[in-house]
Formats: C-alpha cells, sequence, structure tokens
C-alpha cells in the first residue's frame, strides 16, 4: 500500500555516490525525490546533504547492486512507499585496471561481469514494473569495445549498452521509455584509471555534464 508521498516524481539513481552520478542526483532533487544507491556511504551522505542544503530530499540506499537480495528488497519498499518510479538513471560502472586480454585478472573479470553486465540484466526485470508505461531508464555509452587493453570493461560496458538497445527498442510502442546517452569525457575516477596523468583542464565538469544530459533528456 503506497503513502501519501506517491504523487512524488521518484527518481532511482544507481552509482549515485560520486561522479556523474551524483552530479546527476543532486541535479535532478529540485525536481525529484531521488532514491540514491551506491555502496560508499559516506559519499552517498555528502550527497544528502547537498541535496537537502538545496531544499531537495534523497532517500539513501548504501547497497551493493550486485546482490540480489538487496536490490530486490529495495525494489520491494519503493513499490511499497511509492508505487512506482518516474525516472531510472544508471551510472553504476566497475573499470577494471587496463590490460592485455591475456593477461586478465580473474578477479577483475568477474567484478565487471558482475557491476557492469549481471546487476543491469537484474536490475531491468526488477524496475520494468515500477516504471510501467510512463517511466524512463537513462543508460551512458562510453564504447571501448575492441579496443586494446580494455578487455574487461569494453566487453562488460559493450555487453551492458546492447541489453539496454534491446530493451530500448521491445519498448518502442509500450513504454517505458529507454534513452542511452554518450557524456563528454569528465575528470571522474574512472577515467583517471584508464588516462593517468592526463591534463584534466579541458575536461567537463559533472556538474556541467549532468545539466547538459538532463537538458538533452528534457528533464
Amino acid at each position: 500500500m503506497t503513502d501519501s508521498t506517491s504523487s512524488e516524481k521518484i527518481a532511482l539513481v544507481t552509482g549515485a555516490s560520486r561522479g556523474l552520478g551524483a552530479a546527476i542526483a543532486e541535479a535532478l532533487a529540485p525536481n525529484f525525490h531521488v532514491v540514491a544507491v551506491a555502496r560508499t556511504t559516506g559519499g552517498l551522505e555528502e550527497l544528502d546533504d547537498r541535496i537537502q542544503a538545496k531544499g531537495g530530499k534523497a532517500t539513501l540506499a548504501p547497497m551493493d547492486i550486485t546482490n540480489v537480495d538487496a536490490m530486490a528488497q529495495l525494489c520491494r519498499s519503493i513499490h511499497d512507499r511509492w508505487g512506482k518510479i518516474d525516472l531510472w538513471v544508471h551510472t553504476a560502472i566497475h573499470g577494471a585496471p587496463l590490460t592485455p586480454a591475456g593477461h586478465i585478472d580473474p578477479k577483475d573479470w568477474d567484478k565487471s561481469v558482475k557491476i557492469n553486465l549481471d546487476a543491469t540484466g537484474r536490475l531491468i526485470p526488477f524496475l520494468t514494473p515500477l516504471l510501467g508505461q510512463d517511466g524512463h531508464a537513462v543508460f551512458f555509452d562510453d564504447p571501448h569495445g575492441g579496443e586494446k587493453f580494455f578487455g574487461s570493461y569494453g566487453a562488460t560496458k559493450t555487453g551492458q549498452i546492447a541489453l539496454a538497445k534491446s530493451w530500448q527498442v521491445e519498448n518502442t510502442n509500450i513504454g517505458p521509455k529507454v534513452s542511452i546517452l554518450s557524456p563528454n569525457p569528465m575528470p571522474t575516477g574512472l577515467r583517471a584509471r584508464f588516462h593517468p596523468g592526463e591534463d584534466r583542464a579541458p575536461l567537463a565538469h559533472p556538474r556541467d555534464e549532468a545539466a547538459r544530459l538532463l537538458t538533452e533528456l528534457g528533464l
């Protein structure tokens, strides 16, 4: 049974503690009640402080998206409280260290598959009923598939976007709407792992990129 807040617009942001995810969650807060999911409790609490300072509201969910039981419980809690989600923004990602394909560490490979691919494949069925016909899901492409040394990240990120594209075309006439956007390069921890020593000055600030992307979405 939903409560009196069910008329609120609800945005679920997975990977909300830092980088683009945090910037988008903060930018959405004036118009959405943000459910912020990430493993890093400190990052979520800092996000909550910024959202509250702007007069917004957030529900913090310090969870690992690879924990199927936790994600199922989260979706159940969202259903019981609000009955729906208006927007899902999926920014959670794992960037394994760059390495030749013949030297991929099994732990890095397993983590990449679990976070980048498996979690997406489980979240889509969990969230489809909550999004309904009118909801909107957003993914972010970062095409490195087939590039040298990007084996773990490139293969699993490409797989994630392929899954999102299938969901997108399947739902063209029935909803929910699925958008796949291409962010400009930002000085995030993920990019620093792939481009150590890069001059970060020309890169887009996550806050500015979040504003641009949300404008592109019409939000």
